[in-house]
């Protein structure tokens, strides 16, 4: 991987890892494209995604530092009820990891016909939103463990975890202000722990990744991450996932038409 190459992954994690088009399948896609072996350069990917998780961090600053303080007065109050609601969604994504990492493990091995149809599911789930439109309410504890359950189908590449969490809160009636931000700080957690988890393991080798280019892939990746996060949990509050759902569509399609070598 070269200069340039970083640079691009780098931009195109820290983008779509908050908009509802799904980074791995994104990073799966461009390492497709520009022939980059997948096993060799996994620790950049680990990089990248620390970096958005950090943007993500530094963005939601204050209802972090909120959440922390209200949970240390070690009594039942708002925070920790958002906690509990928090828990409660990782219930579902802890039993995916657990019993089906080996599973998923198959779809991240450049297979562009399986990537193209999970972008299209992920293009679906957009779009039913916008045929059902419940009434209003705030998130409740069912809706959480719904939502982490929504979340656990984030374990393939391209289904998008901010995609499917985001539409799952808005069919169930979430506050579209609320549910973008439930959905990035319940993702900290899983996100964090899959890296270590990985990092642990030692399974992976930075042999043909230099330093140099996995300090440009997480600048470019956390700069790119910050706006995108601020951008998304504004536009949420529109409540219009449209666009993103015909991306979703024209990327599944093309990404179809690599896997049968039709392009």
């Amino acid at each position: 991987m070269n200069l340039l190459e970083a640079i691009i992954l780098g931009l195109i994690q820290g983008l779509t890892e908050f908009l509802p088009v799904s980074s791995s399948g994104h990073l799966e896609l461009g390492k497709y494209l520009f022939g980059i072996n997948a096993e060799t350069n996994f620790y950049f990917s680990i990089v990248v995604h620390g970096a958005t998780v950090l943007s993500t961090i530094i963005v939601l600053w204050k209802e972090i530092v909120d959440l922390a303080r209200g949970f240390f007065r070690f009594q039942w109050n708002e925070q920790t009820s958002y906690l509990t609601k928090i828990a409660i969604s990782l219930i579902p994504t802890a039993i995916a990891g657990f019993f089906m990492q080996d599973i998923a493990a198959k779809y991240f091995t450049g297979n562009m016909t399986s990537l193209g149809i999970q972008f299209i599911i992920t293009a679906i789930m957009l779009l039913i939103p916008l045929l059902i439109r419940p009434k209003e309410r705030s998130i409740g504890y069912f809706d959480s463990f719904v939502i982490g359950f929504a979340q656990a189908f984030a374990i393939l590449p391209a289904i998008s975890r901010s995609g499917a969490t985001i539409a799952t809160g808005m069919m169930l009636g979430n506050k579209k202000a609320d549910i973008a931000k439930f959905s990035f700080l319940m993702v900290l957690i899983p996100v964090i722990g899959a890296n270590l988890i990985e990092i642990r393991s030692g399974n992976f080798t930075t042999e043909g990744t230099s330093v140099t280019v996995i300090i440009a892939g997480f600048i470019t990746a956390f700069v790119s991450g910050y706006f995108a996060c601020k951008w998304m949990i504004n536009l949420v509050r529109k409540g219009n996932l449209a666009w993103f759902a015909a991306y979703c569509i024209i990327v599944g399609i093309f990404s179809i038409l690599l896997g049968l070598h039709v392009i």
